[in-house]
């Protein structure tokens, strides 16, 4: 039986959870997920779990976060004037609000991490930045 390797385009049904069992990510319900595995399309823990195997296999991977979506980034965290913020917008922590990149424009999502009577600190690393990853694989498709 032919071996996942970098270059096949790969379908994996997958199952992500937390260290605690929170689910994070799933795709029951979907289309398996398809990528080019050594692309880099997916984080690298992930693709270095699908490589070698097989059609019909299942195994559960554990990557640590630094194979996934890195460390907090303090720098990252952003404190910023609550009176810069239009009073429509709900300031929650938790909540997810998108702020737009100077220069570029680019749309970034950041989540409220505090909310302060001058401040709101905002935190614009990825939400499974610093988090080790569970995942429950199957390979279901090599091309």
């Amino acid at each position: 039986m032919k071996k996942a390797q970098a270059g096949d385009t790969v379908k994996v049904h997958y199952k992500g959870t937390l260290a605690d069992g929170q689910l994070f990510d799933s795709s029951a319900g979907r289309d398996p997920l398809a990528f080019q595995l050594g692309s880099g399309q997916v984080i690298k823990g992930f693709d270095d779990g699908v490589a070698g195997m097989e059609i019909g296999d299942k195994k559960t991977i554990n990557i640590p976060f630094g194979e996934a979506y890195g460390p907090v980034n303090e720098e990252l965290l952003i404190n910023f004037d609550r009176s810069q913020i239009p009073s429509d917008i709900p300031l929650e922590e938790g909540i997810t609000l998108n702020m737009h990149q100077e220069g570029n424009g680019q749309v970034v999502p950041v989540v409220i991490k505090e909310v302060a009577d001058e401040y709101v600190v905002l935190d614009a690393n990825h939400p499974l930045a610093g988090k080790d990853l569970t995942f429950e694989l199957e390979l279901v498709g090599i091309e």
